[in-house]
């Protein structure tokens, strides 16, 4: 398979991608997939100008010359897509923001109507064969309310992706919490060979994924004691 990482985080050392990171090893466990990991923070990708000069020339690509052109080629021929990327104000990221923004010229100016009512642009090509995976991270204790936009978002975008929101990602980089980190790294590892086998991660998979790593009160204490409360 063909696999295209687009790794949103703007930084260098990313909690988030340390998890992607351990997912992709459990993926490629036999080393049988080919691999782009895209790092976004060091291309250049404008805005969308909303010109709709894609929709003219119809050719796949944007008429902005910058990194999103090649980024979208390996789109095309991807099976499987992984967003990776932290949550900022409940929602990506605004440069990988910028990135899926500029997917329009991957679609056409026509519309369908699906059987549920919901309207779509007609895919340039044919696109159901990809498998679509979000990894989340956020500094917020708990899942409930934080993720809600982003996962409203992610399911019309990608018409319903397999999507793991992690709560508590910054004690990944704190080397005192490798006793609790380590053990979700783990479960990371194993997901992505659960992902291998079957293209998506079970229910009971996903909550193992989103269970923060450690108490809600204790994980508070700890942000307050760094930020001098």
């Amino acid at each position: 398979m063909k696999i295209l990482v687009l790794n949103g985080s703007p930084k260098k050392k990313s909690d988030t991608f340390r998890l992607t990171e351990a997912f992709l090893k459990g993926l490629n466990r036999k080393g049988e997939h080919e691999i782009n990991i895209v790092h976004v923070r060091e291309k250049q990708i404008a805005p969308c100008k909303g010109c709709f000069g894609c929709w003219q020339k119809m050719d796949g690509h944007c008429v902005i010359r910058d990194d999103q052109n090649a980024i979208l080629d390996l789109y095309r021929d991807a099976d499987v897509i992984i967003w990776s990327f932290p949550l900022y104000c409940y929602a990506m990221p605004s440069q990988l923001k910028a990135v899926l923004d500029r997917t329009i010229p991957l679609v056409k100016m026509a519309m369908r109507m699906e059987e549920d009512g919901t309207v779509r642009h007609e895919d340039l090509a044919d696109f159901s064969r990809i498998h679509t995976l979000v990894i989340c991270g956020c500094g917020f204790p708990n899942w409930d309310g934080n993720f809600d936009g982003l996962k409203k978002t992610c399911e019309v975008c990608f018409c319903g992706p397999d999507m793991v929101c992690v709560p508590e990602t910054p004690l990944l980089n704190v080397p005192e919490a490798a006793i609790v980190a380590d053990p979700l790294l783990q479960k990371f590892e194993s997901a992505g060979e659960e992902y291998a086998a079957a293209l998506t991660l079970s229910p009971e998979t996903v909550a193992a994924l989103e269970t923060p790593m450690i108490p809600k009160e204790e994980y508070i204490r700890q942000v307050n004691a760094g930020a001098g409360k």
